[in-house]
């Protein structure tokens, strides 16, 4: 029903936003990934989900058209709930999401404060199809990638760096080039730590 809100940013949390749309303020809860993706100026345009329950009705805000697909599948999986899928969209960006739903990485779901081997297994096999149509993806692609990258943060590990931080620095150089052996990925990551 609303698709998206545009207005001034009245209050900004972690957890949630408010924006004043001609006058009316609209409380959207929203994911730390869209947190970090809100500029700091006074405009702002989210795209949303409206959950519409017995007892109340919720607005979900996101940064991009991406997340909010990634919501709506998740919470589209029996047993998780909208508090879940933000939950895992705080803990993981949307394409680690992705991308670890296409490779059926049930230990990275499962990694998600709140859920269970159960609920990661069934979250891969409920959506793993419809990750890779959706998003075309093509599942040798996507583990290929992964072997490096995982491969450079589990030694960035073993020197002694903080795993989110290093996640996040391997993420973009990973990003920038797909094709970069784990050396030169862990080359890279040390200068910029």
């Amino acid at each position: 029903m609303i698709t998206h809100i545009q207005g001034k940013l009245t209050e900004k949390n972690p957890t949630h936003v408010v924006i004043d749309c001609n006058g009316v303020g609209y409380m959207l809860n929203i994911s730390l990934h869209t947190f970090s993706q809100i500029p700091d100026n006074e405009q702002l345009k989210l795209y949303t989900h409206l959950q519409v329950k017995e007892d109340s009705h919720t607005l979900y805000g996101f940064s991009s058209i991406a997340e909010r697909e990634i919501f709506r599948l998740l919470i589209s999986v029996s047993g998780i709930g909208a508090s879940i899928a933000r939950t895992m969209l705080s803990s993981l960006t949307p394409k680690q999401v992705r991308e670890g739903i296409a490779i059926g990485d049930v230990a990275l779901i499962q990694s998600i404060k709140g859920i269970g081997a159960k609920t990661a297994q069934r979250v891969i096999l409920d959506l793993k199809d419809k990750v890779l149509k959706i998003y075309d993806l093509d599942e040798v692609s996507v583990s290929k990638g992964n072997t490096n990258k995982d491969e450079a943060l589990s030694a960035l590990e073993v020197l002694g760096f903080v795993k989110k931080q290093a996640e996040r620095v391997v993420d973009k150089i990973v990003v920038a080039q797909p094709e970069a052996s784990v050396e030169d990925i862990i080359k890279q990551a040390l200068k910029n730590l």
